[in-house]
């Protein structure tokens, strides 16, 4: 089997019916035996009762808008934990449960409560059994108890998660919604967490949410990429990271997995979705590697993640 992994995804109503996607990405996804994007908004009314109390944007989309896009790709399954998967509540997640089962269309990491949030998705072929799990950090999305929303990057229940899906299948995927917006490394926290969770089990770790690119090591012979970017998210942005992003070949069999990289890029303003050629793929791949030695060279992190706190605490002093 192989899967592909995109990062985040989001339509904005104003961009229903328009040409977002080019063929060469379509018959990409088309090739491969099971695709997953990261859905980065409920598919709900814009209904403004619904809107939680939070900072930044609430995103939503409808269901013939966003739809449409994600039969173009064929996509089977979408990962919900994500930071904005219930800024309009509880009726925004379950309106989106409701259009996905419609569609036909798998989910994980967001459930009705905490218990089905946490749930792993299972793909089977030809007697190979592989776990999906989907984790988010805390920032407004978090299922409970008795309330529903997404399931939250915690490192001892993940653990557990990790472990009881292994139990029963062949493998298991992580996908993780994490990181620090427009920092292309993870922190030295990320890094040694993600280790953890693959010594526990987990044998191939994804992540996304930063809006930019990231590289990957592999630990102990599990692949870790710490930031696939965006896919397709139309939103206007300054940092011309929001427009890259990185596709994610995962070739399964039972004794290994087999990973590569494809770079995907939006164009500025129609957010036309294509695969970049030439030299601006081969310049995509040159810093995805030069984040890759920083992230195995364990003295060259601390000192990147020390500058990139250094500035940020002068810009959080500055809103003061």
């Amino acid at each position: 089997m192989n899967i592909l992994i995109a990062g985040d995804f989001f339509i904005s109503d104003i961009f229903k019916n328009q040409p977002l996607i080019d063929k060469p990405v379509r018959e990409l996804f088309a090739s491969a035996d099971y695709r997953i994007v990261n859905l980065e908004s409920p598919i709900t009314a814009d209904d403004p009762k619904n809107k939680i109390l939070k900072t930044g944007a609430h995103l939503r989309s409808s269901e013939d808008t966003v739809i449409p896009y994600l039969k173009q790709l064929h996509i089977d399954m979408v990962t919900l934990a994500n930071n904005h998967i219930l800024d309009y509540g509880e009726q925004g997640l379950i309106d989106t449960f409701h259009a996905l089962e419609k569609n036909n269309i798998a989910r994980v990491g967001a459930g009705n409560n905490l218990i089905e949030a946490s749930q792993p998705f299972t793909i089977e072929k030809e007697g190979l059994k592989f776990a999906i799990l989907n984790f988010c950090e805390h920032e407004w999305s978090i299922a409970e108890k008795n309330k529903a929303g997404a399931n939250p990057l915690d490192i001892i229940d993940n653990v557990k998660q990790i472990q009881a899906a292994k139990a029963i299948h062949d493998k298991v995927i992580c996908i993780i919604h994490g990181g620090h917006e427009y920092y292309n490394l993870p922190s030295p926290r990320m890094q040694k967490q993600y280790h953890f969770y693959a010594d526990n089990g987990a044998d191939a770790i994804v992540g996304h949410h930063t809006h930019c690119i990231s590289g990957y090591e592999v630990y102990k012979g599990v692949p870790i990429y710490y930031s696939l970017g965006n896919f397709l998210f139309t939103m206007n942005a300054i940092n011309p990271d929001w427009y890259i992003g990185l596709i994610l070949k995962i070739e399964c069999e039972k004794d290994r997995l087999k990973t590569t990289l494809r770079p995907v890029c939006q164009e500025k303003e129609t957010f036309k979705l294509y695969l970049p050629k030439g030299r601006e793929k081969e310049e995509i791949f040159n810093r995805v590697q030069s984040y890759a030695e920083i992230i195995q060279n364990e003295s060259l992190l601390e000192q990147s993640w020390e500058h990139y706190i250094s500035q940020k605490s002068k810009e959080y002093l500055n809103y003061w």
